[in-house]
């Protein structure tokens, strides 16, 4: 996987800051950049796939877990 360049504005107190503790800008963006994408598609998928959620967790709630008497705890 490559590298791209992008501009990020940021604050300039932000920038000082992490400048003056000598903080890899790229890398701390790109780690809660892809952090927040991880955190939207999770909430997409369960949005998507709510329907069949709910109808899980109603199936459990009405009958158990399927295999619950194999259960050692």
């Amino acid at each position: 996987m490559g590298r791209v360049k992008v501009n990020l504005t940021l604050d300039s107190d932000v920038a000082k800051a992490a400048r003056a503790l000598g903080l890899n800008m790229s890398r701390l963006a790109e780690a809660a950049i892809s952090e927040a994408a991880k955190v939207e598609r999770n909430r997409i998928w369960r949005e998507q796939n709510r329907a069949a959620i709910d109808l899980y967790a109603d199936e459990v709630t009405k009958e158990g877990l399927a295999l619950a008497r194999f259960r050692t705890f």
